[in-house]
């Protein structure tokens, strides 16, 4: 396991202060879910990327959702 060290702003302590306390949970336990959470979102985004570009390379054109909609929402 690696620990890492962050600063944080006083209003960000503070609310991390205020929720382990409400919680009964470790400030730890926050940052690692928030981090989780963030990691898997930024993980899905380039893999969206990346299919798009994928997409793209086979000469496929991609287009904006609402022209597809004017088309099928007759």
């Amino acid at each position: 396991m690696m620990t890492i060290s962050i600063r944080l702003t006083p209003e960000e302590e503070e609310r991390l202060d205020r929720l382990a306390q409400r919680s009964g949970r470790s400030k730890s336990f926050y940052v690692r879910t928030a981090l989780h959470e963030y990691l898997a979102d930024l993980e899905d985004a380039y893999a969206v990327d990346s299919a798009i570009d994928a997409f793209e390379a086979g000469g496929k054109r991609s287009r904006p959702l609402a022209e597809l909609r004017a088309e099928t929402d007759r």
